[in-house]
């Protein structure tokens, strides 16, 4: 008998007066803001202009949602698409759900089409994102443990997660592996952090290491998983996920070093100048009206014609 575990919450919902908030939607939103907040951070420090990451946020977040559900849903389709269940669980992405890999990719996307708006360059941005996102992963695991989903194999150790009876679930004390990965993302982020100011890394290769040295730890961890899932070759599919996708990154830093080393300058485009180019009749100045009466050749302190000076001068002509 285990003495010492892990207890699971009673119920993944927080109510908030008539408000009901789901512990893992908590997660991901507390998730996002950290995120957010210390890429701002450091997008500063590299002489970024502050909001740009929150800017860029907006594009890339609901891309990343979508990406992530996606993922999860096409991995796992028996869940909603076999015989006695139903599809429309499928969007409920309050139940958990997410697959960092979809979340990661088509995010990426979106943050691409914000970068491109603001003018800057995406791997200058991800650089600055990445050990924020990687605190914000290990926030979000935490909603697994409101939902009691993703644990490991069964332990009697005494940080093993206790797991009440419930539909697919058998009671008892197994690995949490969410607290797992949790504590690996938190190492993670530390690694880019410590790394980036150690070496001054640029071009995209602060978020590679990133992805690197969290797919180290996703793939013994996933091993250690007991859910359903598919298997290629004796090995679940985010096993091979973590493999192939590790071996990416690795391989775009280890080039990138190669082919542009050092870090970047970060220049943010003055949008305010843009708007006054694209739209010449604001932000006009003296300076300009001066300009405009340089090229006329005439002399601005001068009195234009038909003014007092013209008019006496044609009294006097006619007194005589």
């Amino acid at each position: 008998m285990n003495l010492a575990f892990i207890p699971s919450p009673s119920t993944g919902v927080i109510e908030l007066g008539p408000i009901p908030l789901r512990g893992y939607a908590f997660c991901i939103i507390i998730g996002v803001f950290v995120a957010v907040w210390f890429g701002n951070k450091r997008w500063i420090a590299r002489g970024g202009k502050a909001g740009t990451v929150a800017d860029i946020a907006v594009w890339a977040v609901p891309f990343g949602l979508v990406g992530g559900r996606l993922y999860h849903v096409i991995t796992d389709y028996q869940l909603y698409f076999s015989d006695g269940e139903n599809w429309v669980d499928a969007f409920k992405i309050w139940e958990g759900g997410l697959g960092i890999w979809g979340a990661v990719a088509l995010g990426a996307v979106g943050a691409w089409i914000g970068c491109r708006r603001r003018g800057i360059p995406l791997p200058a941005w991800a650089d600055a994102l990445a050990p924020g996102l990687a605190f914000a992963q290990a926030i979000g695991r935490w909603g697994n443990w409101f939902n009691q989903e993703l644990y490991g194999k069964p332990t009697d150790l005494p940080w093993a997660l206790e797991i009440s009876e419930g539909t697919n679930r058998v009671a008892g004390t197994y690995h949490p592996t969410f607290l797992y990965e949790s504590l690996w993302c938190v190492g993670a982020a530390l690694l880019v952090i410590w790394a980036d100011r150690r070496f001054k890394l640029g071009h995209g290769r602060a978020f590679a290491l990133y992805v690197a040295a969290y797919c180290a730890g996703r793939g013994w961890i996933e091993y250690m998983r007991v859910d359903e899932a598919h298997h290629v070759l004796g090995l679940r599919l985010n096993v091979w996920t973590a493999i192939g996708v590790f071996v990416l990154a690795v391989t775009y830093f280890v080039i990138s070093a190669r082919i542009r080393p050092g870090r970047e300058e970060i220049v943010e485009p003055d949008l305010s100048q843009d708007a006054a180019k694209a739209d010449p009749a604001e932000g006009t100045t003296d300076d300009d009206a001066a300009s405009d009466d340089t090229l006329t050749g005439q002399d601005p302190d001068a009195p234009a014609s038909g003014t007092e000076d013209d008019g006496a001068a044609q009294q006097k002509a006619d007194r005589s």
